[in-house]
């Protein structure tokens, strides 16, 4: 709708009561800087209506605390396109939705309370701008996506600098390419994550960038039939899965700190992604994990920290036989086990990383079944090799054996006892004097035989 044409529907619909038709009708002839003009007095008339309540005064949740606050919609209904909604501070009644282009910067000092129903503010458009609100009081029904924000359809936004709290899901993009989700704080209700929304879903969605982004105590971060996404310098807590990928391939994760999530990535059926300078820490719920790949293909997972979860990394073989998964430059430490890799067909290159006080360095398929996975100038602090020559690599190769602890590897029922003083004393008279064939993990012929400093990283997410 063009803007004169917007601005004779808005002057119709507020002077029915105040007009005659005769004195509207004159107005349809006016020029478009004269519609400008006249909006502008009508959003001065209901500013100086609006000035007489107290936008700021505290509300309480759910619908009815919405009932005397001003419609956020007549705001955005009287801002013309392209053009900067200018409201005052305060706190503003949703649902609302945005479909044409426009700025809204709230500056940090504008409240949109969704009432309890439905998606707080939905954008259905392209170029719009939202920056500095506090999104809050959303609907509660999973099945509708009940959000803080919604883009549907809608391409070239910018969403910037929002506080979004008490809310099922954060930000939803369905159908949405091309957009920015930046330096927003998000978090949803419930304490119970399995009950939360997520803090970010994308759906069907391709070349979004979320990015400098602090999200907390959520469900998931869910990225569902969407390619070539980027998440960079996010920093994700207190979730279940801090970035869930399904059939989302040629993702790039970088920079981002996970921590105290139950997971921290799992990547399922997606090839071509890019894991690369992550800090994933406390990852440590029974089958938590740091990385979890499963039927994925081609996978990068280059210079992380790994550190304190109950498996480091896990992965099935590749889905293609010709595809790779490669590891390296990673620092995998403290983890209850350092990665595990299970499929025949391996496909796994392990390359240069630092294995540094895990309880079991490694778990590969079928002990015995090594064959089909590279391993190659890694660190590994239980080496008990020389370097003789004072070139940095072992003179021997550094191999991990399976004695005692064959009973809890291949019966996962017994990692109850793992490291118990019986078991530790039963796999140290194994040594000593073996009364079964102790079985080969895995076989690194070029060890590093000195912990040499690590890579250095780019700075990942603090905030």
């Amino acid at each position: 709708m063009s803007v004169a044409a917007f601005g004779d529907q808005q002057l119709i619909q507020h002077g029915q009561q105040s007009y005659s038709s005769s004195r509207v009708r004159p107005l349809l002839l006016l020029s478009a800087r004269g519609h400008r003009l006249l909006l502008a007095a009508l959003r001065t008339l209901l500013l100086a209506t609006l000035l007489g309540a107290d936008l700021s005064a505290p509300r309480t949740a759910h619908a009815k605390s919405t009932a005397a606050l001003p419609l956020l919609q007549t705001w955005i209904d009287l801002t013309p396109t392209g053009d900067r909604l200018q409201a005052p501070a305060g706190t503003y009644a949703g649902p609302a939705v945005i479909s044409r282009a426009m700025v809204i910067d709230g500056e940090g000092k504008i409240i949109v309370d969704g009432g309890g129903k439905g998606t707080v503010l939905s954008v259905k458009a392209t170029g719009v701008t939202i920056r500095g609100l506090h999104l809050k009081n959303s609907g509660d029904s999973h099945d509708s996506l009940d959000s803080g924000l919604l883009i549907e359809n809608g391409s070239d936004n910018l969403i910037e600098n929002n506080l979004i709290d008490d809310v099922l899901f954060g930000v939803t993009l369905q159908g949405a390419n091309d957009n920015r989700v930046i330096g927003n704080r998000i978090s949803s209700r419930h304490s119970d994550p399995a009950e939360r929304g997520d803090g970010i879903r994308l759906w069907y969605s391709m070349r979004n960038r979320v990015e400098n982004n602090d999200i907390s105590r959520i469900r998931d971060i869910t990225v569902s039939n969407s390619l070539r996404n980027r998440f960079i310098g996010n920093r994700i807590t207190e979730s279940r899965r801090a970035l869930n990928l399904l059939f989302s391939h040629r993702t790039l994760i970088e920079k981002n700190r996970l921590a105290n999530n139950s997971t921290g990535i799992t990547s399922i059926n997606s090839s071509g992604v890019i894991i690369r300078n992550n800090q994933i820490m406390h990852s440590v719920d029974a089958s938590g994990a740091g990385i979890a790949l499963k039927e994925s293909g081609t996978t990068l997972i280059q210079g992380n920290e790994i550190i304190h979860c109950a498996v480091g990394l896990m992965s099935d073989s590749p889905t293609h036989p010709i595809n790779r998964i490669t590891v390296i430059d990673n620092r995998i430490a403290h983890n209850f086990t350092g990665v595990s890799f299970y499929g025949e067909r391996g496909g796994h290159l392990v390359l240069r990383n630092r294995f540094e006080h895990n309880l079991w360095q490694a778990l590969v398929g079928e002990s015995g079944r090594v064959d089909r996975n590279e391993w190659r100038g890694n660190y590994w602090d239980d080496y008990q090799g020389f370097d003789q020559n004072g070139d940095g690599v072992g003179d021997s190769a550094h191999e991990i054996w399976a004695y005692a602890d064959l009973i809890w590897i291949e019966t996962p029922m017994a990692k109850f006892f793992r490291s118990s003083p019986v078991l530790e004393l039963l796999d140290f008279l194994e040594r000593l004097a073996p009364f079964a064939s102790p079985k080969l993990v895995l076989r690194d012929p070029e060890p590093q035989a000195h912990n040499k400093e690590a890579p250095k990283r780019a700075k990942v997410a603090t905030n």
